[in-house]
């Protein structure tokens, strides 16, 4: 099962502080772990919501942007694992691993989200649209 790993914001990641090298280092070397294991499949930061945008979607063709800074930070993601695992507990006991708040800071929370598999939608998702879903990914493993 595929996972995504949801970092939640901090004050500090929508202020643009950026991890010390002894972060990065210890970061670093979870990854390395998770990817020799076979668990990563990618994980990347983000910007703070101030250099982002959102377009709001109101009724059939109303569409509306609406620039960052964003309010509520506990609302906000500033980074993300995309993981294979076998299970949920498995993704809770990798997680539990990671180089967090190791110095008694601010608590935090990190989410881990199942992502849908095809047979998850059932009759809806038509042999003609897991064609369309297996013709999209191909392009998008091997672009032009």
């Amino acid at each position: 099962m595929k996972v995504i790993v949801l970092v939640k914001a901090s004050a500090d990641t929508e202020a643009g502080v950026m991890p010390s090298e002894a972060e990065l280092a210890a970061m670093g070397a979870f990854n390395e772990q998770l990817v020799n294991a076979g668990i990563m499949l990618a994980g990347e930061g983000l910007h703070p919501s101030a250099k982002g945008a959102r377009v709001r979607f109101d009724g059939t063709a109303g569409r509306s942007v609406i620039d960052g800074p964003f309010a509520e930070t506990r609302e906000l993601v500033a980074g993300f694992w995309l993981w294979q695992v076998r299970s949920m507990d498995e993704a809770v006991e990798w997680l539990k691993r990671a180089p967090f708040n190791t110095e008694g800071s601010e608590p935090m929370e990190v989410e881990i989200r199942p992502i849908f598999e095809a047979e998850d939608f059932g009759a809806a998702l038509t042999p003609e649209l897991q064609a369309q879903q297996q013709r999209l990914q191909d392009r998008i493993d091997n672009p032009l």
